[in-house]
């Protein structure tokens, strides 16, 4: 199955005291190191976000413009450094059907991927799938898109002034995608301290993680806005 990966491992991390995400620690690897596993058999991925220290050799990184515009715009950006890493190719690379589309903060996302990825086995429907959890919520974070349709959704929302502070799940409403029930806990995300501890998740917090202002409930992880 051919696909390029695109790594979401920016936002301000509000809820872990501006601790990033992808340097979180689970079994002895950090976050980003996990899901750089769980990407594994893509043919580029690039990672979005502040600078995410050493990578692996081959590995992109870029970052949305402007720094904490939202996950709609840090996956077109990530898309973009894609676009332009084929295109710098000699020769040109091809265009690989599916786009895997990935947080940082779901330390078990690999089961989540190996399940989409077996379902994808038999054939393409559709847009694409993405992950829906144990209890039914569905996960645009983790999930493999047809990379043509969601070119063509961000170019649209690109035209619109619609990708900064966007969710992915208004960048993804005019895709024909599939849900996919996937492992129990695979799509469990870190977005507290509480979270993290209950995912065996370790880190330093600071000596004393401030409170949201008032409204900012939820903005790691409503609508696909998990940054």
């Amino acid at each position: 199955m051919e696909f390029d990966a695109v790594i979401l491992a920016g936002g301000r991390s509000s809820r872990l005291g501006g601790t990033p995400k992808s340097r979180l620690v689970s079994g002895g690897r950090t976050l980003l190191e996990l899901t750089l596993r769980a990407a594994r058999g893509a043919g580029s991925v690039v990672v979005v976000g502040p600078d995410p220290g050493p990578l692996p050799a081959g590995v992109l990184k870029c970052r949305e413009e402007p720094p904490f515009a939202g996950p709609a715009a840090a996956l077109a950006a990530g898309m973009a450094a894609l676009e332009a890493h084929r295109e710098a190719a000699r020769p040109a690379r091809t265009v690989p059907p599916l786009t895997l589309v990935l947080a940082c903060d779901m330390p078990r996302a690999a089961a989540a991927v190996t399940a989409m990825r077996e379902s994808l086995a038999a054939g393409v429907e559709g847009d694409g799938v993405l992950a829906v959890s144990a209890d039914g919520r569905r996960q645009p974070l983790a999930g493999f898109y047809g990379t043509a349709a969601l070119q063509r959704s961000i170019a649209d929302a690109a035209r619109r002034g619609a990708l900064a502070n966007a969710s992915v799940f208004a960048l993804l409403a005019s895709l024909d995608v599939r849900g996919l029930r996937v492992p129990p806990g695979s799509t469990d995300d870190v977005d507290t301290w509480d979270d993290a501890a209950a995912l065996g998740v370790s880190g330093r917090p600071p000596a004393a993680v401030p409170e949201e202002p008032p409204g900012a409930e939820g903005t790691d992880r409503d609508l696909g806005g998990k940054r």
